[in-house]
């Protein structure tokens, strides 16, 4: 039987919490090893206390001297971009086989969306989880572009305002740079862009996402049929991810192109994919699911990695 490896979560906040969590409750090949924060009262930390996991609250620099660390195989940095920039140069010059998996939009390793790319990065020591509207959306691209080339993706994710905490909101910046590039390595776009909306309302509404793809004219039953079987490849790790009604076509005519900035103009095939995805609300309530999504795809990819890792 395979061991476990373990982990290290950085960010004791809602991200770190909820993938804290997830380690332990569901995780076949990953085991939580510590905890670590920067302010000592977090409920992310207490909380990990409580549930029997080692804990820090002087950062990175407090991991490195726990006697957990000789024995980390995987680090999970659930704070903010600049932050992991930090961090990764820091536990390096500790530990250089460190496989981290970045929750922020720093993007130091390689862009992963499990479903799309994980396959690709297997071996590398420090993968980018992109966004948590990159995570819900860019597979979507990918779908539609495994069938027809795609000139353009514009994806629009829409999540409650209690769902943001101080580091999502520090990173809006990246998160709109971030992603639209992921859209375009990840998904096949020739051109991506992104928008995130904080919707205020109450009660709060669930994730909803929207993708926009223009691509060149393609069968539409075989690109429905190819976006349907990506939303089940990601549903099989984050239950919530679903279809919030049946994808839409328009056809653009050569003589009523779409001006694309950047492209100039374009007719083809316009596909519009409605998401939603529900939390599994295993910290945060249900509506938070960009934060279920990006928790779920990092121990997904995780967990992957380490099976690898235990068969070579």
């Amino acid at each position: 039987m395979n061991k476990k490896l373990k982990a290290a979560v950085i960010g004791s906040g809602n991200i770190g919490t909820d993938l804290m969590i997830k380690i332990l409750r569901n995780s076949q090949h990953i085991e939580m090893a510590a905890m670590v924060g920067i302010d000592p009262e977090s409920d992310g930390l207490a909380r990990a206390t409580r549930m029997g996991v080692a804990t820090t609250h002087e950062g990175v620099d407090g991991l490195v001297k726990m006697a957990e660390f000789a024995d980390i195989d995987f680090i999970f940095d659930a704070t903010s971009a600049s932050a992991h920039m930090h961090n990764e140069v820091f536990l390096r010059g500790h530990k250089p086989d460190l496989r981290i998996i970045d929750l922020t939009p720093a993007a130091i390793g390689p862009y992963c969306v499990p479903v799309v790319n994980l396959e690709q990065h297997i071996k590398e020591t420090n993968v980018n989880m992109v966004t948590c509207g990159g995570q819900a959306t860019i597979p979507m691209v990918a779908a539609v572009s495994r069938v027809a080339k795609v000139h353009y993706g514009e994806i629009v994710a829409s999540i409650s305002s209690k769902s943001a905490g101080p580091g999502t909101r520090a990173n809006i910046d990246e998160f709109t740079e971030t992603t639209s590039k992921a859209i375009e390595v990840i998904g096949g776009a020739k051109r991506g862009k992104a928008i995130i909306i904080m919707n205020p309302a109450e009660p709060p509404l669930i994730m909803r996402d929207t993708v926009y793809v223009l691509s060149e004219l393609a069968d539409q039953a075989a690109v429905e049929a190819s976006v349907e079987e990506m939303v089940q490849a990601v549903n099989s790790y984050v239950p919530g991810y679903r279809l919030k009604q049946k994808v839409q076509f328009d056809v653009i005519p050569e003589d009523q192109p779409l001006n694309i900035p950047g492209l100039g103009h374009l007719s083809g095939l316009k596909t519009s994919i409605f998401l939603e995805v529900e939390g599994a609300a295993h910290y945060l309530p249900a509506y938070a699911g960009n934060l279920d999504i990006m928790t779920s795809a990092a121990l997904a990819t995780a967990e992957r990695m380490a099976q690898s890792m235990n068969k070579a």
